[in-house]
């Protein structure tokens, strides 16, 4: 295979690419990997990260603006009701973790700069009741996504859940930014008059 053609595949297809190089190689020791490859800049830190997750036994790096934006924010575009709209949105935005299935993820339809200054609101106790979350000061709309079947990628099927509620965030100091940049999104908690859910027909009901 070309180099050319190589770099092509890993640009347009990095997810899949590296899906098949985990069950070719799987029986391999890696000692190093060489991401050194001439990808578009909006790429490479997708790639990295790829391969990151495959390879390493260690933590996962720190977030980054990019990749929240990356994984948690959406444009307005399919309806957030729609009833295959995580399957849809994992996929295109590769949610996992170390070629895992998410249990559960948010999307929020908001911009980064609104859900940067989350981190500096009052602390509300997370949903776990364990640690302390930052909880937005408005309603934000977006879309709850709860595993359902499988546990590998790429065969997670998620049932997903229309919320406009407010968000609870955590949130990591970035030394290169020198501030507090979002997280995790812990929970969206709607108010009782935005209760709504997805019927098994894919009606979307909103409760009185």
């Amino acid at each position: 295979m070309s180099t050319e053609m190589m770099r092509t595949l890993i640009t347009t297809h990095p997810l899949p690419l590296l899906l098949l190089l985990q069950q070719l190689l799987q029986p391999v020791q890696f000692q190093e990997v060489d991401t050194d490859y001439d990808l578009p800049e909006d790429k490479r830190e997708e790639f990295e990260e790829y391969v990151e997750q495959f390879f390493s036994t260690g933590p996962t790096r720190p977030p980054t603006k990019e990749k929240v934006k990356r994984l948690l924010l959406i444009e307005p575009g399919m309806p957030l009701y729609h009833v295959d709209y995580c399957n849809s949105e994992i996929m295109r935005k590769n949610v996992y973790y170390k070629h895992r299935c998410v249990a559960e993820h948010y999307f929020l339809l908001m911009q980064y700069d609104e859900l940067q200054k989350i981190c500096y609101n009052r602390f509300v106790p997370c949903k776990n009741g364990v640690r302390k979350c930052n909880r937005s000061k408005g309603l934000v709309e977006g879309v709850y996504c709860n595993l359902t079947e499988a546990f590998r990628i790429p065969a997670c099927k998620y049932e997903s859940f229309y919320r406009k509620g407010y968000v609870l965030i955590t949130c990591a100091w970035q030394n290169e930014m020198q501030k507090l940049i979002p997280h995790t999104i812990n929970d969206l908690v709607e108010p009782p008059e935005h209760r709504s859910f997805l019927s098994e027909d894919g009606v979307f009901v909103i409760l009185p």
